[in-house]
């Protein structure tokens, strides 16, 4: 059964950086509607490319590198938000891998991630947004996942850390996200 959570994935490796201050923001956001939110670091942690070994039938990912943690969150909220930085045009290869094997794990199993609500953060210098965003989108997508709007594509620029919060256009569609995805988990209660 859901908790009411929203799982945040940052996918940076600096803790104090751009993508985390903007999931941050998210975060601000969807506690003052009354939604509970837990940020995982994904830098944190060493995460594995899937081996397509097809043992993930029982619900959880065979490698051992602490993605069956993140799974489990996932599973028990009804809501996830994905950030990351844009490396080379695109997110940043652990961000990829894990998605990949949490997507594996649930449509191998019960299909945990089916109509949670959430959706992409890009953040990014200069460019390289929108084809994160549509790269990202397709996880979301093709594991039944609802994704709420936004006034604009869920994009944010900065390069040092602190920057990102300037862009008063980005930072105001990322808080209008997140506001819709408190409105509709408290909808699809």
């Amino acid at each position: 059964m859901s908790t009411g959570k929203v799982v945040l994935l940052c996918g940076s490796p600096r803790p104090g950086g751009n993508t985390a201050q903007v999931l941050g923001e998210c975060a601000k956001v969807l506690e003052r509607e009354g939604i509970e939110t837990e940020t995982v670091l994904l830098g944190e942690m060493r995460i594995l490319s899937c081996t397509a070994c097809g043992l993930c039938t029982e619900g959880e990912c065979a490698l051992d590198d602490g993605l069956n943690e993140i799974i489990g969150k996932i599973r028990e909220a009804e809501g996830f938000i994905v950030g990351t930085p844009v490396y080379f045009g695109t997110a940043r290869g652990d961000v990829t891998a894990a998605l990949q094997r949490i997507g594996m794990v649930s449509m191998a199993s019960d299909s945990f991630l089916s109509r949670k609500v959430g959706g992409p953060i890009a953040v990014a210098r200069r460019g390289g947004h929108t084809a994160t965003l549509q790269e990202l989108l397709m996880f979301f997508l093709i594991n039944d996942m609802i994704v709420p709007g936004s006034t604009y594509w869920n994009m944010v620029f900065g390069r040092t850390p602190g920057e990102a919060l300037g862009d008063e256009e980005g930072m105001r569609t990322v808080r209008r996200f997140a506001e819709n995805v408190a409105f509709l988990i408290k909808k699809l209660r």
